[in-house]
């Protein structure tokens, strides 16, 4: 089982790592509420679980462009 981190807007992958056994609270899983793991958080039918983070340059965009957080994403 791998956890993948990946930028929900330009779809970038920030890291992964192989595990069998995770504690979600070092990854800070334990901390969202149900609608933030919902939409974070997909598991994959191999048994990967696919985290949606947003990258620096994301974020520098975003920072940048505050009408870009009415949109789901905005790099295409």
């Amino acid at each position: 089982m791998a956890i993948i981190y990946q930028c929900r807007h330009c779809n970038q992958q920030l890291g992964s790592m192989d595990e069998e056994v995770v504690d979600t609270s070092t990854l800070g899983i334990n901390s969202l509420s149900h609608e933030e793991r919902k939409t974070m958080i997909q598991y994959k039918d191999n048994g990967d679980v696919h985290i949606q983070v947003i990258c620096e340059n994301c974020q520098e965009a975003l920072d940048r462009n505050p009408d870009f957080h009415e949109l789901d994403t905005f790099i295409q």
